[in-house]
């Protein structure tokens, strides 16, 4: 029996995808959550065989979810499911240690094929979500992401300096070259932009 934790915000989408999974004889749901505090919480709580995200939910998203959960069980399987196939979150998800990435639309009987694929050890990334990744054009670096991610949370320099332990004067660096690259006349429309265009 594969063990199975479901984290979305989204209620009625995470109950009726838990209503699928527990129709199959060789998979249980064990928990659910309904942000990504509560997965991390969960995964600690259950330690489940598979850990089922989705990759949009307030405060914490799935990746952040994800990486804490890996962090204390570098083992865990983890599968991503996405309402967007973005060009840079694949790649975020992959470097976090994410099994699987899967959109919202998969079909149960597919849903249930990565669930124990993952379990087996292997990875799955659905071919649009992957056709997305290599059309990657983002001319951001990664820190200057990571700035631009934590500005989108509305967080100041000074946290977002605290965060990422850097200087707020490095910190100010990465996101005065975002906002160049970007055409932006602030950290907040550069933080905008690159939501839009999919590169966070």
């Amino acid at each position: 029996m594969i063990r199975v934790l479901l984290a979305g915000d989204e209620t009625l989408l995470r109950r009726s995808i838990a209503a699928v999974l527990d129709l199959a004889d060789d998979i249980e749901v064990v928990a659910q959550a309904a942000d990504g505090l509560e997965a991390v919480r969960l995964a600690a709580e259950h330690e489940p065989d598979v850990v089922l995200l989705d990759l949009e939910m307030p405060g914490m998203d799935g990746i952040e979810a994800a990486t804490a959960i890996l962090a204390r069980r570098p083992g865990q399987a983890v599968v991503l499911l996405t309402r967007h196939g973005r060009p840079g979150v694949s790649k975020r998800a992959l470097t976090a240690g994410v099994r699987g990435f899967l959109p919202k639309s998969v079909d149960p009987d597919e849903l249930h094929r990565v669930i124990v694929q993952v379990h087996g050890g292997r990875r799955y990334i659905d071919a649009d979500i992957s056709a997305a990744a290599m059309m990657d054009d983002c001319p951001l670096a990664d820190r200057e992401l990571d700035t631009l991610r934590l500005t989108t949370d509305g967080l100041p320099v000074r946290e977002i300096s605290a965060r990422l332990h850097l200087a707020s004067g490095t910190v100010r660096n990465y996101l005065s070259s975002a906002m160049q690259k970007t055409g932006s006349s602030s950290r907040h429309t550069a933080a905008r932009v690159v939501r839009e265009r999919g590169w966070l």
